[in-house]
């Protein structure tokens, strides 16, 4: 996968889970939480259609791994098969 097909898939599922969020809101350094305002259970959400649409497991101690756009490609594209 490329970035910008991960970067489409990521905004997909993020807006899915958070539909309050427009794609076009999300700057790549956003932090999910603390400047999108995703809470817990919404970021739990957006961990698990990640793994079932990329198949990639998440384990908890990468979650800061994710926290923003940026960090979430250059992670996902480093664990996509």
């Amino acid at each position: 996968m490329t970035d910008a097909d991960i970067r489409q898939a990521f905004l997909e599922e993020l807006t899915k889970v958070a539909p309050d969020i427009a794609p076009s809101d999300v700057g790549d350094g956003d932090h999910l939480q603390d400047d999108l305002e995703l809470d817990s259970m919404d970021f739990l959400n957006l961990v698990s259609a990640l793994h079932k649409r990329l198949g990639v497991d998440i384990p908890e101690i990468d979650y800061p791994k994710i926290a923003t756009l940026t960090l979430a490609i250059a992670y996902l594209k480093g664990r996509i098969g």
